[in-house]
């Protein structure tokens, strides 16, 4: 078993599970967190991509039942961060989304997603632009639940209002974007600067972002404002073939890499966070120091600190911003 902690706050599927389906049972999800815990994973947001709202709070509420059900699963999970399905519909920015599925936010599916939640959803990944009167982000950050952009193709005007409602986080930077873009005005170099009003996720697999510009960006961001996900799906843990990831299937090589089937885009990850916490300190030359705050001290503050966490394993009912958190 790993003796290093780790934090991760977007993770779609682990050792052959997928987070996704939807009738996922209590033995698949158990034998999902087991394995994480045995390599090292502390604590997790299962996360919930686009697709048909109903759908998506079916999951959700799936999950959630489930957490209910079995105390191992409870201390592992400590909510759900929902990617999607408020974000851009261009493609490139969309990513392994499905398009047809993507849309403008509004407050009633919204409020849909977080009631299959009860209390549990921590973060939402939207693309401001979709979200243009930021009527969504205000109400969500009002219930203290973290806003991250993310899929979006915002410009400054766009991410400075979405910061002013409360926009606090970027979603795995350097993803969910075209090959090709602007070579200066494009979405990266737009969230680098304003990365002093935002915490940073990135995926440190050396695929999602070469390690050369893993680097850069972390030169910019600065240790103290970023932090690791794996954004792993089902293949994480196991090895080259073909996995789920809600309803599409995705074929991992021999590179342990899941790209989509005509190579125009990534799916998720199939590097766990122990690989990415050894490529930190062997392919970036980052201190141990500054690897657990990556991957362990950062992302626990985004899920509210120590004292909430201590609260989610106590299966205690906390709230946070007015929001229930129901754990039982």
């Amino acid at each position: 078993m790993s003796t290093a902690k780790f934090i991760d706050l977007q993770i779609n599927g682990y050792f052959g599970i997928d987070f996704n389906q939807d009738n996922i049972s209590g033995e698949d999800l158990n034998s999902a967190c087991v394995a994480l815990e045995r390599d090292g994973v502390e604590q997790v947001l299962v996360t919930v991509i686009t697709d048909d709202i109903a759908k998506m709070a079916s999951r959700i509420g799936r999950l959630v039942d489930l957490r209910k059900e079995n105390p191992s699963i409870a201390r592992l999970i400590a909510g759900v961060h929902v990617e999607g399905p408020f974000i851009s519909t261009e493609a490139g920015y969309v990513g392994a989304h499905p398009v047809e599925a993507a849309k403008q936010a509004n407050w009633r599916e919204m409020d849909t997603l977080l009631a299959a939640g009860d209390g549990l959803v921590r973060i939402v990944t939207l693309a401001p632009e979709q979200d243009p009167e930021q009527l969504v982000t205000r109400r969500l950050v009002d219930q203290g639940i973290v806003v991250s952009a993310g899929h979006t193709n915002a410009s400054l005007n766009d991410l400075d209002a979405a910061i002013d409602a409360g926009l606090s986080m970027f979603t795995h930077l350097g993803n969910g974007c075209p090959r090709m873009m602007d070579r200066h005005d494009n979405i990266i170099q737009r969230v680098l600067s304003r990365s002093e009003h935002l915490q940073i996720g990135l995926i440190a697999d050396g695929a999602h972002v070469p390690f050369f510009a893993l680097k850069n960006y972390l030169d910019i961001i600065g240790i103290d404002r970023a932090f690791v996900v794996s954004d792993a799906i089902s293949a994480a843990g196991c090895g080259p073939g073909v996995y789920p990831l809600g309803d599409q299937e995705v074929t991992v090589g021999t590179d342990g890499v899941p790209r989509a089937e005509d190579d125009s885009h990534l799916v998720g990850s199939a590097t766990t966070m122990q690989k990415m916490a050894e490529n930190l300190s062997c392919r970036l030359g980052l201190t141990a120091t500054e690897v657990r705050r990556l991957t362990y001290t950062n992302p626990l503050k985004q899920m509210g600190g120590c004292e909430k966490i201590i609260s989610l394993r106590m299966n205690a009912p906390l709230k946070n911003g007015g929001h229930q958190a129901t754990t039982t």
